[in-house]
């Protein structure tokens, strides 16, 4: 029998951390388990999951962060995990009410970094008025263990939950800011390159100012939200594209890049598409109001905001992502593989 052994790469978030969810969990669930009182669960694999509560949903959303190093330019493992969860119930169309967390550390981890990471995960859930009602708190052994884990839960609510299998044809793709910035500030790091002379950091942000005045406005327009962490963008337009069962054709010249985030990906052999933003989400939204919400957007200060595709029928190809090269090319944009970057988020 041929061992089978789990790599970085099932953790990356792109096509290994999908057959294994699927294989290990999504298969093996029987349908009727796989969601509660008519919500969304394993059956749609979402940023959350939601259960309806007499017109009302309560949305739910879980995740563990584990990031090497735990302090970086932008942000630390505790801003990031606080950030993260709430983005999650953001993209779900919720409003985020409360976390718990679940902190794990190895044994002679110092306490004083411990305390800076805590009082960031304090910092943006005081910012973003959500309130921490539990968690737990254990250590490792230091030989079995090196650094920091944190885990969350996060509660919300939402009158109309997005789902991102709602997208159609006609809807636009928007992006609010700059991708790659968290994933090349990170990979840059791990591969001691000196960052202190660039402008490059993290991005990593609650998007609370974002979304909520924009559900507000146009959430009965808003057909699919995600935050591109893991797997980045490219994963993201892969997953729409497949739960959707439609086309997505993206324009290479309208998605914000930064040059740093170029060159370190050119440098270091990453696709800048595969690589995680921490503040940024991607909208699908119906074509007829995309320029006025990108106004919208735009004026809440998100300024790169911009259109990069849209989404088309089916009939003929589905499920792929195309990308129009500046060069006047077009390819399929697959999913990542490998690993991208290990221990990012």
């Amino acid at each position: 029998m041929i061992s089978r052994k789990i790599t970085l790469a099932h953790g990356s978030g792109g096509v290994e951390t999908e057959e294994i969810v699927n294989s290990l969990i999504v298969t093996k669930v029987p349908a009727k388990l796989k969601k509660v009182l008519d919500g969304i669960g394993l059956d749609e694999l979402d940023d959350g999951a939601t259960i309806s509560l007499d017109g009302t949903y309560v949305v739910t959303t879980t995740d563990s962060y584990t990031v090497n190093p735990p302090f970086f330019p932008g942000g630390d493992i505790g801003s990031l995990a606080a950030s993260g969860t709430i983005n999650d119930l953001l993209m779900m169309g919720a409003k985020p009410l409360a976390l718990m967390d679940a902190i794990i550390v190895a044994e002679g981890f110092d306490i004083n970094d411990l305390e800076k990471i805590v009082s960031s995960f304090i910092s943006i859930i005081r910012e973003n008025k959500v309130a921490l009602i539990g968690g737990d708190f254990k250590t490792i052994p230091r030989e079995d263990f090196n650094g920091i884990i944190i885990s969350t839960m996060g509660i919300g609510i939402s009158k109309r939950p997005i789902v991102d299998s709602s997208l159609k044809p006609g809807d636009k793709i928007i992006i609010t800011g700059y991708i790659g910035d968290h994933g090349a500030t990170i990979l840059a790091l791990q591969q001691g390159i000196e960052l202190s002379k660039t402008s490059l950091k993290s991005d990593v942000k609650a998007l609370t100012d974002l979304m909520i005045p924009l559900i507000e406005k146009y959430g009965e327009y808003i057909h699919a939200a995600r935050d591109p962490t893991r797997g980045g963008l490219a994963m993201v337009l892969n997953n729409w594209a497949k739960s959707s069962k439609s086309l997505i054709v993206v324009e290479e010249e309208s998605i914000p890049i930064r040059d740093e985030v170029i060159a370190y990906s050119e440098m270091l052999g990453i696709d800048p598409l595969s690589l995680a933003s921490e503040g940024v989400a991607v909208i699908g939204i119906e074509g007829s109001v995309a320029e006025e919400a990108l106004s919208f957007i735009r004026k809440l200060g998100f300024k790169e905001a911009n259109i990069i595709g849209e989404v088309k029928s089916g009939e003929r190809y589905s499920n792929i992502v195309l990308y129009k090269t500046a060069i006047g090319g077009t390819r399929i944009l697959e999913p990542p593989r490998g690993e991208i970057v290990p221990r990012i988020c």
